[in-house]
């Protein structure tokens, strides 16, 4: 199946990787069941589903801090980079579950997986009110984790790290800075486009706009052999293993780029698992480093690439032959609908510039909880409060504002401010690239790919996210290239 074996030199490390293979196995199976817990299980079998992931998760923990186990990557001397990264990541890993008592991992699968369909339950009916007992629990969850993983400045601080390796609430105080010029920006672009756009009323058939998704991942290099698409309530990746990676969009029967943005956003988290060197296959740095590195592969796809001019005049056609109704307008009307700006209520579906607003927001509130600054049930009215107050608009219920996202059910606390980052780095991604514009209206996907494969993506976690991120850009995480991207695109 491989291509070759791990480039392990010293036999710590082989006796390492030979044993992680258990532990490999059980994540591989703890990934497939949580795909199927957001895509096809029946409804009645969240409960058994829960016991079921809390045995896995245990299984993991007792594997992870088994004495022989921690005792030989404690003492590995490593060889090489690879081997640097094997050590430090199962060295975070192994200190994550040495801090979490067995019943403590135990609790929090059981109890996100009861949140997660109570979510679900709650957002359809627009519902607050019954999935706030749900979301009490998770929230004191996470700030007993914090307490046991332990922190120096904030509790905050160590849920952070687990999502963006080394980040702190001091880091982000530095990355959200930009907010107050990203808010002027955005009310300067905003003034340029119509409040709405004709196209967004335009029904579809679904199995045309599936067609059209199919057509534009095979164009952009998704391996079908590798991986599938379905259909989620909210879309994301599951990356099962390094030859079955699987993404999900939505449909809505009309607004056909919400589901083909989806789709490319997802393909940007996709080709980043399959393209990880196939020698770290069942290795501990398989997957990708951090959660904002991997979110700006998917927000490099997603907005410099398919919210382009060039992407969409070079794909007019390609679009009109799948929508027919696309031939009453031009491709600059295309590209106007495609990059529109205007406040939205739903993070997803906001546009490239007030996009980051939506996290702050989001980071801001996660922030609050866990200083018990406020209460679960005050969040409705604090989430109105700040949208107003960034955004311009206030929800007029609950699924619109604080049930949106699935993140908090699922017990994601810490991971709102890795989509900031993804943003903020896929501008610098595209600015150390170069060329993009032509290189999409040549079709020259592939030409990208490479680019990202090589700097990005073959890499896997055997860097950390920092160290990465310099080798990729040439400079450390900088908000100030995602400002100059946007004033160059929207306000040139």
């Amino acid at each position: 199946m491989r291509a070759q074996s791990p480039p392990a030199e010293t036999p710590e490390v082989r006796e390492i990787l030979k044993r992680y293979r258990e532990i490999w196995a059980v994540n591989y199976a703890r990934a497939l069941i949580s795909w199927d817990m957001e895509t096809y299980m029946p409804e009645a079998a969240s409960r058994e589903r829960g016991e079921v992931r809390a045995e896995l998760s245990k299984m993991v923990q007792r594997l992870m801090t088994h004495p022989e186990f921690v005792s030989l990557v404690e003492s590995a001397r490593p060889a090489n980079d690879f081997e640097r990264g094997v050590v430090r990541v199962l060295k975070r890993d192994i200190e994550y579950y040495q801090k979490l008592p067995p019943e403590f991992v135990e609790e929090e699968a059981r109890v996100t997986t009861e949140a997660f369909k109570a979510w679900e339950k709650a957002k359809e009916k627009s519902d607050f009110e019954s999935f706030a007992p749900h979301l009490e629990r998770v929230f004191d969850l996470q700030r007993r984790k914090a307490e046991y993983l332990g922190y120096e400045d904030h509790p905050y601080d160590a849920l952070l790290d687990r999502y963006e390796e080394g980040l702190t609430v001091r880091d982000c105080e530095r990355i959200f800075s930009v907010a107050g010029e990203l808010s002027d920006l955005f009310k300067k672009v905003r003034e340029r486009y119509p409040e709405r756009h004709p196209l967004e009323d335009e029904g579809y058939d679904r199995r045309d706009v599936e067609r059209l998704n199919r057509h534009v991942l095979t164009l952009l290099g998704f391996d079908f052999s590798r991986g599938r698409v379905d259909v989620s309530a909210h879309p994301f990746t599951q990356e099962v293993g390094l030859y079955d990676v699987r993404i999900t969009t939505w449909y809505h029967g009309r607004d056909f780029r919400r589901s083909l943005l989806a789709a490319v956003h997802e393909f940007g988290h996709a080709a980043y698992e399959m393209n990880v060197d196939e020698s770290y296959w069942a290795t501990p740095v398989q997957g990708g480093v951090s959660y904002g590195v991997h979110e700006s592969q998917s927000r490099f796809w997603e907005n410099v690439v398919a919210r382009s001019r060039a992407y969409v005049e070079t794909l007019y056609w390609d679009m009109r032959a799948v929508l027919p109704f696309l031939s009453r307008y031009s491709p600059e009307e295309v590209y106007e609908y495609f990059t529109l700006v205007r406040p939205e209520l739903i993070r997803v579906e906001a546009d490239e510039v007030h996009y980051p607003l939506h996290v702050y927001l989001r980071y801001r509130i996660e922030k609050m909880v866990m200083e018990e600054a406020v209460g679960v049930g005050e969040l409705p009215q604090l989430w109105g409060d700040m949208m107003e107050e960034l955004v311009g608009v206030r929800p007029e219920k609950d699924s619109e504002g604080v049930l949106q996202d699935v993140h908090w059910s699922l017990g994601y606390v810490g991971y709102f401010p890795t989509y900031a980052i993804g943003s903020f780095l896929a501008a610098q991604v595209a600015r150390a690239l170069g060329r993009v514009e032509e290189r999409v209206r040549a079709r020259d996907f592939s030409g990208l790919m490479a680019w990202l494969r090589e700097r990005v993506h073959r890499w896997g976690s055997v860097y950390p996210p920092r160290e990465l991120i310099r080798r990729a850009t040439g400079e450390d995480l900088n908000p100030e290239r995602f400002l100059e991207y946007l004033r160059e695109k929207y306000l040139a």
